[in-house]
């Protein structure tokens, strides 16, 4: 199979160590996003190879800086990158929040069918306040802005918590209008198998320092 081989290749590019159960989730995810987006349009992409490039290795490529125990994934769409990462540590918790609702839908008959005791899908709005200060990473692949996200975001992180921005080109312009007491912790430039535009991970939170 095609994107069995891919995927195998990507995971070494990557220097990631999955079990053969983890990566039939993988594919097993795929399969279903494939199926489902037929009818819901869960997404732009079709062809299966281009999807375990763009979606499935390039959620992973941050799998290195997931840190904590309780993570929260913002606008996560047909479950990217939430639902790679929670295959790859199900010790971690994982919870997707997203506002349309086939998207959750989908997202929900994932889990149950993956039988991913580690993920929890919210149909809401981040602004709609549901979620409580608790979450020591918050991944987000789709906000429009730092500055939005700081906004929205960071109020949920617990002590010690950061923002995970996933984003194309390095965002200088956005960097610099980070309000305070927010600040980057971190930068990376990301090598994701089978893609050649740049990706960043960039890694905010508030600065304690007196």
């Amino acid at each position: 199979m095609a994107e069995r081989e891919q995927l195998q290749r990507g995971l070494a590019g990557l220097s990631l160590t999955l079990s053969e159960q983890q990566q039939d989730q993988l594919l097993h995810y795929l399969a279903l996003l494939i199926k489902w987006n037929r009818a819901y349009n869960l997404t732009a992409i079709r062809d299966p190879q281009e999807m375990v490039s763009k979606h499935l290795l390039d959620s992973l490529s941050v799998a290195p800086f997931i840190r904590g125990e309780r993570l929260l994934d913002v606008g996560t769409g047909a479950g990217l990158p939430g639902i790679p990462l929670a295959i790859v540590y199900p010790e971690k918790e994982f919870e997707l929040l997203d506002a349309n609702s086939k998207k959750t839908r989908f997202l929900t008959h994932v889990v149950a069918e993956l039988v991913l005791t580690n993920v929890k899908v919210h149909h809401c709005r981040i602004e709609a306040g549901k979620l409580g200060a608790h979450y020591q990473g918050i991944l987000s692949r789709a906000f429009a802005s730092l500055a939005d996200m700081t906004a929205a975001c960071g109020p949920l992180l617990a002590e010690g918590g950061e923002l995970l921005a996933m984003k194309g080109q390095y965002p200088e312009e956005e960097l610099s209008q980070l309000p305070k007491p927010y600040i980057v912790k971190g930068s990376h430039a990301l090598v994701v198998p089978g893609l050649t535009g740049e990706r960043h991970l960039i890694r905010i939170g508030p600065d304690h320092t007196p």
